[in-house]
């Protein structure tokens, strides 16, 4: 009877040795969304690899327009109004 049980907790412990590394993959694979995005204005861009890689591109590197006071509306159909409930 004892030898049943140790065949019976073998696929246990793989099952969970298999778990365990893609959890350990998966965190691996995601770790970097949990972080927000390091932003550099265009004068550091310019003098980081950013601005070199752009140059030898023949691009430049340039600050984004300012966001406009009033934005414009969205193109496309408006949305329903849901249903109102008697």
């Amino acid at each position: 009877m004892s030898e049943r049980r140790q065949h019976g907790i073998t696929p246990v412990i793989a099952v969970a040795a298999i778990a365990l590394v893609c959890v350990v993959a998966l965190v691996f694979l995601v770790r970097d969304r949990w972080h927000s995005p390091e932003i550099k204005p265009a004068e550091q861009a310019r003098a980081s690899t950013t601005g070199q890689v752009a140059h030898a591109a023949g691009a430049t590197v340039l600050p984004t327009d300012p966001r406009l006071t009033v934005e414009p509306k969205p193109a496309g159909p408006k949305q329903a109004q849901p249903a109102v409930p008697n």
